[in-house]
C-alpha cells in the first residue's frame, strides 16, 4: 500500500492544513522528524510583508519630512515677509516706542562737539591793542578795527568771547578775525575743559578769518570733518554750535536760507561776499563757530548776523563763510 505524502502538492496550503488538523489519527498530524529533516514554515506576519512592499514609499516620505525640518526657518521667514502693511506699521510703532530714534541734530552735535573750542581774547591793560597786534589790525583793511567789532562780538569785562573749531589735530583752530583782533592774549578752552594759550598764525581779512595755533594740546584732541558746500542747497538742515553770550557750548538748528549772499556791517565798513545764509539762532559769541550738516561735517564758519537796528540779537538771518574759503586760510588743498 502506498504511503500518504506528508504535504500536499496543492497550492491551497491553508485548506490542506485545516483538513489535516481536523482529521484525527491521520499521519499528517504526526510530529515532524522524517528522513528529509523538513521544518514547518515560520508563522505569518502580514504587517512586515506590507512594510517591505512599501519600503521605497517609506524612504521617500522620510526624506520629505527631513527636508521639511531643515527648511523650517526659511518657511518661517517667508511667512514673516508676507506681513500686511498694518502689521508692519504696528511692529514699527512698537519698536520706536520701546527705543525712540535719536534726532539727526543730536547726532550732528555729538559728532562735532569734540572739535569745538571757546576762544577768549584779552586786550592789554591800557585798553589799547599791543603794538604788534595794532599793526596787524591796521593791515587787515577796513572794518577790522576793534571799535567796529565791539558791536558784533560778545565782550565781557573787556574780553572778546567767541568760538573756534579744530580743523587739524596738530592744534590748528579756525575762528573769526574780529574775535581775536586787538587781543594781547588769546586763550582757548577745549572740549575736555583744558585750557591753552594760542597765537595767530595766519589771517584772511577778506573772509574775516583767523587761524590759531594752540600751545598745549589735550591727549584726545579731535579735528572736525570738513565738507564741501558744492552739494549744499536751500532747505538743507544745519546746526550752529558755539558760545552765544559766553554760554555753551550751545546748539541751534535751522536750515540753509540761501547761498552766495553778501553782508555789509551797519557802519558800512565790513563787506563779505559768497556767504551761506542760515536761520539757525546765532548771537554774539557764536562768531567763529562751525555750521554743521546733519552728517556732522562742517560746511561753514559762522561770522555775522543781520542787525539792522543794532540790537545785537538774532532776528532770523545769519551768515557763515563757506568752508572752502576757510580751508584756504589754513592752507588746505581745495575740495
Amino acid at each position: 500500500m502506498a504511503r500518504t505524502p506528508l504535504y500536499s502538492p496543492s497550492p491551497q496550503r491553508p485548506q490542506r492544513a485545516d483538513s489535516t488538523a481536523t482529521a484525527p489519527g491521520s499521519d499528517a498530524a504526526a510530529p515532524s522528524g522524517d528522513a528529509d529533516g523538513a521544518h514547518p514554515p515560520p508563522p505569518s506576519r502580514p504587517w512586515l510583508r506590507a512594510l517591505r512592499r512599501r519600503e521605497r514609499w517609506l524612504w521617500a516620505a522620510g526624506a520629505v519630512l527631513l527636508a521639511g525640518a531643515v527648511g523650517w526657518p526659511s518657511w518661517t521667514a517667508k511667512v514673516q515677509r508676507t506681513m500686511t502693511i498694518e502689521q508692519i506699521d504696528a511692529a514699527l510703532r512698537e519698536s520706536i516706542a520701546k527705543e525712540p530714534l535719536a534726532a539727526a541734530t543730536a547726532a550732528a552735535y555729538d559728532a562735532v562737539l569734540p572739535s569745538v573750542v571757546r576762544v577768549v581774547g584779552t586786550p592789554p591793560r591800557s585798553g589799547e591793542p599791543a603794538g604788534k597786534d595794532k599793526a596787524k589790525s591796521a593791515r587787515s583793511g577796513p572794518g577790522k578795527d576793534d571799535s567796529d567789532e565791539k558791536d558784533e562780538g560778545d565782550h565781557r569785562e573787556g574780553r572778546s568771547v567767541g568760538t573756534g573749531v579744530v580743523v587739524v589735530d596738530s592744534g590748528l583752530i579756525l575762528t573769526n578775525l574780529h574775535v581775536v583782533t586787538g587781543a594781547e592774549k588769546i586763550t582757548v578752552t577745549f572740549f575736555d575743559g583744558s585750557e591753552s594759550e594760542a597765537f595767530v598764525v595766519s589771517r584772511q581779512p577778506q573772509d574775516d578769518l583767523a587761524v590759531l595755533q594752540a600751545k598745549v594740546l589735550p591727549d584726545d584732541l579731535h579735528a572736525a570733518t570738513l565738507r564741501s558746500t558744492q552739494g549744499l542747497a536751500p532747505g538743507d538742515q544745519v546746526l550752529a554750535v558755539g558760545f552765544p553770550f559766553g554760554i555753551g557750548p550751545s546748539a541751534s538748528a535751522g536750515v540753509v536760507s540761501g547761498l552766495k549772499r553778501e553782508f555789509r556791517s551797519p557802519e558800512g565798513q565790513r563787506q563779505l561776499t559768497n556767504l551761506i545764509q542760515f536761520d539757525a539762532a546765532a548771537n554774539p559769541g557764536n562768531s567763529g563757530g562751525p555750521l554743521v550738516t546733519m552728517d556732522g561735517n562742517v560746511v561753514g564758519i559762522v561770522t555775522a548776523i543781520m542787525n539792522p537796528n543794532r540790537q545785537r540779537t538774532f532776528i532770523g538771518i545769519g551768515f557763515a563763510v563757506p568752508i572752502e574759503n576757510a580751508a584756504a586760510a589754513v592752507g588746505m588743498p581745495p575740495f
